[in-house]
């Protein structure tokens, strides 16, 4: 865990915005936390300053050996579409989140990823081509000119024409479904794996991934709940919401050990925020994309928006930030993103 200062940072893409939740695993690593308990307990929720979430590696791991695909098989595409593949060697992995990437690669196919979208963010995609050049719509000309041999989304991803024009391309499209919970990941690498004929492996990436997030929840400790906000943030369009019951990251707050501060007061999905709904709910601890934290001017530009500063959280300058490519992934790295925010949230040092 990272100590940060309250100083403007370089603006991170910005991310699409949607039902979200949150995500982290075994060897988390934070660092500089102050005002331990005594007796070397956890220190209280407000004596940590801001600090930054972060994985001690932000790559995903394969499976080992990598599976090979047996072809052709055909599957219910989730909107309803029989959809028979019988090529694995050109995948393209899109949507909202970079969680279908995440997966395809954990697969131990990431040799065979075409492209990426502008959430796919981790070191292994890092040189594959954006065919979201807007932001997350598809362009249809990049994706063609790729020549994919299946394209597997989900409907946080369009729009619909583009992926319609794939299809009428000759092009398989596999749809999964959309929802984005710790709960979900299964079922989501299970499509995937299916989708590309590597059931078997997809049923040891399930096992290593649940084995993973339910280590982080048994870590997390259970004596001390801090109140905790999220909030979205983007300064440059100005785009300030507060998340509660069903954003996602209402799920992953509460995996990390803490109570959503939104939900806490009756909030749904995201809301606009207002000085009187944060200061109403109090939060100990405000949770904030890396992204959009710096979009705000850093934590001196955040206390400056109405009720952060009238906050527990803001009076205590307790920011917890974390990278706008793994908070909401809901991927095969949710045990590692769950454990990292559990010691952020609760000022535990790893190193």
């Amino acid at each position: 865990m990272t100590r940060r200062a309250g100083t403007h940072h370089a603006i991170a893409p910005v991310r699409g915005l949607a039902p979200l939740a949150a995500l982290l695993l075994l060897t988390g690593t934070l660092a500089g936390c102050t005002g331990a308990a005594a007796g070397g307990g956890t220190p209280s929720a407000t004596s940590c300053g801001p600090v930054t979430a972060a994985l001690p590696d932000t790559d995903v791991t394969p499976l080992h050996p990598a599976p090979t695909p047996a072809l052709p098989v055909t599957v219910a595409s989730a909107d309803g579409v029989a959809t028979t593949v019988t090529d694995a060697t050109r995948i393209l992995p899109v949507n909202l989140y970079g969680s279908i990437a995440e997966i395809v690669f954990s697969l131990g196919l990431g040799g065979n990823v075409v492209g990426r979208d502008t959430s796919t963010t981790f070191p292994a995609a890092a040189h594959l081509p954006v065919v979201t050049p807007a932001g997350h719509d598809l362009s249809a000309e990049a994706v063609l000119a790729l020549a994919p041999t299946v394209v597997l989304a989900d409907d946080s991803i369009g729009p619909p024409e583009t992926l319609r024009q794939l299809r009428a391309a000759g092009i398989p499209v596999v749809l999964v479904a959309a929802e984005q919970t710790l709960d979900a990941v299964p079922a989501h690498v299970r499509a995937i794996a299916a989708a590309l004929g590597v059931g078997e492996a997809g049923e040891r990436l399930v096992a290593r991934v649940q084995g993973e997030i339910a280590a982080a929840r048994d870590g997390v400790p259970d004596d001390v709940s801090p109140r905790v906000a999220f909030l979205y943030l983007r300064g440059t369009a100005g785009v300030y919401l507060i998340g509660g019951r069903g954003a996602g990251s209402d799920k992953m707050i509460e995996a990390a050990g803490g109570v959503d501060a939104g939900t806490a007061i009756g909030l749904a999905k995201f809301r606009p925020l207002t000085s009187e709904g944060l200061i109403n709910a109090a939060p100990d601890v405000i949770l904030v994309m890396s992204g959009g934290l710096a979009s705000v001017g850093g934590v001196d530009g955040l206390l400056t928006l109405p009720g952060v500063a009238q906050t527990p959280a803001g009076a205590a300058r307790r920011i917890v930030d974390m990278d706008d490519g793994v908070l909401l992934t809901f991927g095969t790295r949710s045990g590692r993103v769950v454990r990292a925010l559990a010691d952020a949230l609760h000022c535990r040092d790893r190193t």
